[in-house]
C-alpha cells in the first residue's frame, strides 16, 4: 500500500512537471505568417488565417459565417455615412459579438483537433500569450482571441477614430479627424475592404483587414521596421552569440535606455551619447560580452531616426565597440519597452536566461526604473518583466529577466511583441 502510494505520488509529480513544462515558451520558435505588424499584433488571428484545418474549421461553421457575413454587411452600409464614428462603430466587434466568437470557440475545442493543435504547437510555444500560462489550453484559446478582438478595436479607434493612444505625443493618428475631407477618406477605406474580402469566409477577415488597413494609411509600420532582426540588424551578433563562453562573464548584456532627440535634424541626443558611453565603458571593462541599444522611430512624433540604430553606429564610430557585440532593439518607444523588448531578444536568441544583465542610465532614470516602474509596467502591460537587483552604481542596475516579456501587448501596436 506504502509502495503504491509512493508511486502514485511520483507520477502525479512526473506529470505536473510535464504540464507545466509543455506550457512554457519554445526560445526556438519562430513566428507565423506574411504580414509582420499582423502577425506580431494579432497571433490567434494570423493562426486562425494560416493553418488550413483551422481555417476550413471556421468557414463552415454556421453561426461562424453569419458574423463574417454581417461584418461585410456593415462595411458596406457605411458607404452612406457622413460622419466618422458612423463609419467604424458597426464595423469593430461588440462586447456580444465576441462573447458568442468565445462559445463557439470553446463547442469546437478538443485536444486532439485542429484548434488542439494550434494551441499545443503554435500558441503555447510562440509565447506570445504568456500571461496565460496558468490556464487550460482551451482556456488559453479564448483568451487569446478576446485579447486579439480587443486589440483590432483598439486599431481602429485610434487610427480611424482619432482616439488618443496611451502615448498621443508619438502615437497619434496621422490625421485630421475634423477635416471636412475626413469622412471621404474613410469612405475610400470602407470600399477597399469590401472588394477585397467580399470572398472572405473568415468571421474576423474583414474587421482584421480594416484595423491594418488603419494602421498602413497612417503610416504605422514601426512594428515591421528593420525585420527580420536576426538575419538584418543583429546578424554578426547573433552569429557572436552562439560562440560565447557565457561562464567567463558576470553579466549576459549590458542595455542602454533609449532617450530620444527633441528635434527632427539631430539623429541622436546629447543624452544617449552619455549613456552609450556608459555602456561601452562596461563592456571594456569586461561586465558583459554584448551591448543592448534599444529605442524606435519615437521621439519626436514620426521622426525620421530609429535611435537605436543610431545609438549602435555611434558606439562603433565614436567609442569603438565591435558591431558583432552590439544588439539593436528598433522598436521599444517607452522605458517599459526598453527593458521587456531586450529581454525578448535575450531569450530567442539564446543568451541564458539565468544571469543577470546591466542596464545603465542617467542616476535619476535608474532611481525611477527601481521606485516607479514597476507599478507603470502593471498598468501598461499587466506584468512587469523583470526582478531587480542590486545596484552597482549611479548610472548602473542589475536586472533578471522574465519569460513574460514574451506577452503581446495589443494596446501598443507599433510595439506589440
Amino acid at each position: 500500500m506504502f509502495k503504491r502510494t509512493i508511486s502514485t505520488l511520483l507520477i502525479g509529480l512526473t506529470l505536473t512537471i510535464f504540464q507545466s513544462y509543455a506550457q512554457q515558451p519554445n526560445p526556438y520558435y519562430k513566428l507565423k505568417g506574411n504580414n509582420i505588424v499582423q502577425s506580431k499584433n494579432y497571433y490567434l488571428l494570423t493562426l486562425l488565417q494560416g493553418l488550413p484545418a483551422v481555417k476550413k474549421m471556421l468557414e463552415t461553421d454556421p453561426d461562424l459565417l453569419k458574423l463574417s457575413a454581417a461584418k461585410l454587411d456593415a462595411v458596406k452600409a457605411s458607404f452612406s455615412c457622413k460622419d466618422i464614428s458612423c463609419f467604424t462603430t458597426a464595423v469593430k466587434f461588440t462586447p456580444e459579438e465576441i462573447q458568442m466568437v468565445s462559445d463557439r470557440l470553446a463547442k469546437l475545442y478538443q485536444p486532439a483537433n485542429a484548434l488542439g493543435l494550434l494551441i499545443k504547437n503554435d500558441l503555447i510555444p510562440s509565447g506570445c500569450y504568456a500571461l496565460n500560462k496558468s490556464l487550460s489550453p482551451k482556456e488559453q484559446l479564448i483568451k487569446a482571441w478576446e485579447q486579439d478582438a480587443a486589440g483590432v478595436n483598439y486599431a481602429i479607434s485610434v487610427y480611424t477614430e482619432g482616439k488618443k493612444p496611451n502615448y498621443p505625443d508619438i502615437d497619434s493618428i496621422s490625421f485630421k479627424v475634423s477635416s471636412k475631407s475626413y469622412p471621404d477618406a474613410l469612405l475610400d477605406c470602407a470600399e477597399v475592404i469590401a472588394k477585397e474580402y467580399r470572398d472572405n469566409k473568415l468571421f474576423f477577415g474583414a474587421v482584421l483587414g480594416y484595423a491594418l488597413q488603419a494602421m498602413e494609411i497612417n503610416g504605422r509600420h514601426d512594428a515591421a521596421n528593420f525585420e527580420p532582426l536576426a538575419t538584418g540588424i543583429n546578424k554578426a551578433a547573433v552569429l557572436k552569440i552562439k560562440q560565447t563562453n557565457w561562464v567567463k562573464y558576470k553579466y549576459t548584456a549590458i542595455l542602454v535606455l533609449g532617450s530620444g532627440p527633441d528635434d527632427y535634424t539631430t539623429p541622436i541626443s546629447s543624452i544617449g551619447m552619455l549613456r552609450c558611453r556608459m555602456a561601452a565603458a562596461n563592456y571594456f571593462a569586461g561586465m558583459a560580452p554584448f551591448v543592448i541599444v534599444s529605442g524606435g522611430t519615437a521621439h519626436p512624433y514620426k521622426t525620421k531616426y530609429c535611435e537605436a540604430e543610431q545609438m549602435k553606429q555611434y558606439l562603433i564610430s565614436n567609442l569603438h565597440v565591435p558591431a558583432n557585440a552590439i544588439l539593436a532593439d528598433p522598436h521599444a518607444r517607452h522605458t517599459t519597452t526598453n527593458v521587456r523588448n531586450a529581454e525578448r531578444i535575450m531569450y530567442r536568441y539564446g543568451v541564458p536566461f539565468y544571469k543577470p544583465y546591466l542596464t545603465v542610465s542617467s542616476k535619476l532614470h535608474i532611481d525611477y526604473v527601481i521606485n516607479v516602474m514597476g507599478p507603470r509596467c502593471i498598468k501598461e502591460l499587466k506584468y512587469i518583466p523583470y526582478k531587480v537587483g542590486n545596484r552597482v552604481d549611479d548610472n548602473t542596475l542589475e536586472l533578471y529577466p522574465n519569460t513574460d516579456a514574451l506577452q503581446i501587448n495589443p494596446q501598443e501596436p507599433l510595439d506589440p511583441r
